[in-house]
């Protein structure tokens, strides 16, 4: 191994678990292959993406088949196909077609390795940078990441181009050259060739100073990540986050708190959502239910809470459902399903809420209408539009698994319906 070139201590891994190294035939990851060869982990696999965007990438498998079993690896091959029409372009394709062919070859436990350096999270940090990355996007690419069921390990982030370039011209290797690293039709090829030339003419440290401010951007994400789970462990309530904590916050704490909330489950938030979000939701009447849509997902208040909720489908309407001789009865999409004890041989109905709706539950003197139990049990309007309401003939005999009728069933209802107050849940949802 060269002297000038060492890896950084190699991940531990479970019992059984692969690295998997991205092998695009290209300098950097046939120096990166080379390096782990020497390391000799056990269980090293490499893995080549064909994209099949141009001609010359036809040739690229078999060169890498040859210099895998020059290594002794092991080869994979995955072919894809790419969105031509995506709307982050043909590059934001490519990477996301290759990406989850990658994922898919991964088992629980894997790593994946690839050949980012220090010039590649240069470049990244300026694309972010043009795109009007917040912190997070400026703590750049992380050396160890979550990724699929496994992780992604990048060894080479502090080594930089020139360093791996000669590193192969020492050793001897071969790799093929990509013409699309040299077309200015590609933002990344564009920076690389027209920009960062020059930035380093001025600045020779260029690189290496944007690559130290990801690091100290990586560290104040970090910091903002432990604020936000504390603000969040105040904040949480019945599934969704408190109103008036979320008020209680200065508004650079609030949008931190938000930010980190949506991420979580999988929404990072364009810039104006935050601020839509503190006009129409947090400022709204608290007895009005605005809701606010973003991408699948739609963002509700009811009362004092916020909730955070996939796209539902349309609540069921006047629909009626016969349920007889049957433990179990399957619901409308988003509505989960019932379960009963044991096979009932009552002519059981299942609808849901139209109006006037009335039951006297177990225990209880008077009859009250089912608005009225809503209400006070603070079950939100998606929840309620959902929720099965069990009939015999005329009669209301159990609304879900919240209340029932005198010598009624027991019902247990199972959904995945966010929203529903922890007082109300008897059974495990």
């Amino acid at each position: 191994m060269s002297p000038s070139l060492q890896l950084p201590a190699l991940p531990q891994l479970p019992r059984g678990g692969r690295f998997w190294v991205a092998y695009s035939g290209g300098c950097d990851s046939a120096v990166l292959l080379q390096l782990l060869a020497q390391a000799s982990p056990r269980r090293l696999r490499a893995v080549h993406v064909h994209h099949g965007l141009q001609p010359a990438a036809d040739g690229w498998p078999a060169h890498c088949r040859r210099y895998c079993r020059r290594l002794g690896i092991p080869l994979t091959l995955c072919r894809v196909e790419v969105d031509r029409k995506h709307p982050g372009g043909l590059e934001a394709a490519a990477r996301e077609a290759r990406y989850d062919a990658l994922r898919a070859l991964m088992s629980p436990g894997d790593c994946l390795v690839t050949a980012h350096h220090r010039d590649d999270q240069a470049e990244t940090l300026l694309l972010r940078l043009m795109r009007g990355t917040g912190v997070t996007g400026m703590a750049g690419m992380a050396p160890l990441a979550p990724f699929g069921p496994g992780q992604l390990w990048r060894p080479l982030l502090d080594i930089p181009r020139h360093a791996l370039r000669e590193h192969a011209h020492v050793q001897g290797l071969e790799w093929v050259e990509d013409p699309q690293n040299r077309d200015p039709a590609y933002a990344r090829s564009w920076l690389r060739r027209e920009v960062m030339p020059r930035l380093q003419q001025r600045w020779p440290q260029a690189a290496e100073s944007l690559a130290r401010f990801s690091r100290h951007a990586a560290e104040a994400n970090g910091l903002l990540a432990e604020l936000a789970q504390a603000d969040l462990q105040v904040a949480r309530h019945d599934g969704g986050l408190s109103i008036a904590a979320l008020q209680g916050l200065s508004a650079p704490r609030r949008n931190n708190l938000l930010r980190h909330w949506l991420a979580d489950g999988g929404l990072p938030p364009p810039a104006d959502l935050l601020e839509r979000i503190g006009r129409e939701l947090l400022a709204a009447r608290p007895d009005g239910a605005p809701r606010l849509r973003h991408g699948q997902a739609e963002l509700r208040r009811y009362r004092d809470r916020l909730y955070r909720l996939p796209l539902l489908p349309p609540p069921p309407k006047d629909l009626e459902l016969a349920w007889t001789r049957r433990r179990e009865l399957e619901l409308p999409a988003g509505c989960g399903r019932l379960v009963l004890p044991r096979a009932s041989s009552r002519a059981l109905t299942v609808r849901f809420a139209a109006g006037g709706e009335e039951l006297r539950p177990a225990g209880a003197k008077h009859r009250r209408s089912l608005k009225n139990l809503f209400q006070e049990a603070g079950v939100p309007v998606w929840v309620r539009q959902r929720t099965p309401l069990v009939w015999q003939g005329r009669e209301l005999l159990a609304v879900a698994d919240f209340w029932r009728a005198e010598g009624a069933p027991e019902v247990a209802w199972h959904h995945e319906i966010p929203g529903v107050p922890e007082q109300l849940c008897r059974v495990e949802h």
